[in-house]
């Protein structure tokens, strides 16, 4: 088993993009751990929303819709100033093999300047023909919505 790992730094309203592609998309992976950090914890007050897809995304929303089949996983960090107390809760759809690239959303809900850290580590999974092909049509009919 193989694992790639991915990490970042994140402003409110951001979206990272982690390209996974492959030219024959023989590859696929499946998230296996997902963490947050805040940037300054203690020092800054957070209420963020980090969000995995597997499609391409053009804002970084607050709700988390677990019905949506193209998030990967949905994270929730938070902390504060005048307690220094942390919480940090991530769940993961493990049962999703992707294998193009994905895009981590952060959403700051008190729409301050916070900055935040995500941590991803993707098992590499090698997928047969019938495997790439779910996989590639998957992807493709999400991507239009259909």
């Amino acid at each position: 088993m193989k694992i790639k790992s991915f990490r970042g730094l994140m402003v409110d309203g951001s979206i990272d993009t982690i390209p996974l592609h492959t030219n024959d998309g023989s590859i696929g992976y499946r998230i296996v751990k997902f963490r947050l950090m805040g940037f300054e914890p203690g020092g800054d007050n957070y209420e963020s929303i980090v969000k995995i897809y597997m499609i391409p995304q053009t804002t970084a929303t607050a709700s988390i819709d677990f019905s949506d089949n193209t998030m990967a996983a949905a994270g929730f960090f938070t902390g504060d100033t005048t307690q220094q107390t942390m919480k940090e809760d991530s769940i993961i759809f493990d049962n999703q093999i992707f294998n193009q690239d994905i895009f981590v959303t952060y959403n700051d809900l008190q729409g301050s300047d916070a900055k935040i850290n995500y941590y991803i580590e993707l098992e590499q999974v090698k997928l047969d023909m019938n495997e790439n092909t779910v996989a590639t049509l998957k992807d493709i009919r999400n991507i239009t919505g259909q």
